[in-house]
């Protein structure tokens, strides 16, 4: 049975990403960081920003690495080179265009599914770590290229839908700490339609990934 010491949301750094839908790992582990009372630290040495929180009696580590989308395996690196921890501890929290707002999926394993930041990570250790997989697909259908979607904001209604789905998500964040990715997987992921608007009791789908990353 795995553990999890570090939760690593994924992102771009700088004003100019804030808000994107490619940030939406970096918004997870802010709220993480609120809702335990911490603030964040720059580790420039291991290129990310980092917060300690306790759940459940467990430390975690949460990092912003801040090497951008592309080069997200090398701050992970750094984390478990410096902490002698392996990859499989680490809980990679990353945007998911094949999945509608408000709807999540855990995985232990499995392909990068065209994320660049999954490919880095990918590339650097291997395949098998955990990845808690948030939606933002748009609600509307657009004709823009991929990557000018995930580098686009939500709009009102797709926030508001986000701001009902963060405590589920911090929820079930917390849950793969307390029971480890394997028995978590079995209480999170759950099948909706595609499109379907997100409830706070229906917010999973376990459809697989395929999006272009930065």
């Amino acid at each position: 049975m795995s553990t999890v010491r570090v939760i690593a949301g994924l992102g771009n750094p700088g004003p100019r990403y804030d808000g994107t839908r490619h940030n939406i790992g970096f918004m997870a582990v802010d709220r993480l960081a609120e809702k335990y009372g911490v603030s964040w630290k720059t580790e420039t040495r291991l290129s990310v920003h980092a917060a300690t929180i306790t759940i459940a009696g467990k430390p975690v580590l949460l990092i912003k690495p801040q090497t951008f989308m592309n080069l997200s395996g090398q701050a992970i690196g750094n984390i478990c080179r410096f902490y002698k921890w392996p990859p499989q501890e680490v809980l990679v929290v990353v945007d998911e265009v094949q999945l509608p707002v408000g709807a999540s999926k855990l995985s232990l394993k499995g392909s990068d599914g065209g994320h660049n930041g999954l490919k880095d990570i990918i590339s650097r250790f291997g395949a098998n770590f955990p990845r808690y997989r948030l939606g933002v697909e748009p609600l509307e259908k657009c004709l823009q290229p991929m990557t000018d979607v995930v580098l686009g904001k939500f709009t009102e209604a797709e926030r508001n839908i986000l701001a009902i789905s963060w405590e589920k998500v911090l929820s079930e964040i917390e849950r793969v700490v307390q029971l480890g990715p394997e028995l978590a997987i079995n209480t999170i992921n759950q099948r909706i339609p595609k499109n379907e608007p997100a409830k706070e009791t229906k917010l999973q789908t376990d459809r697989d990934s395929r999006h272009p990353g930065l």
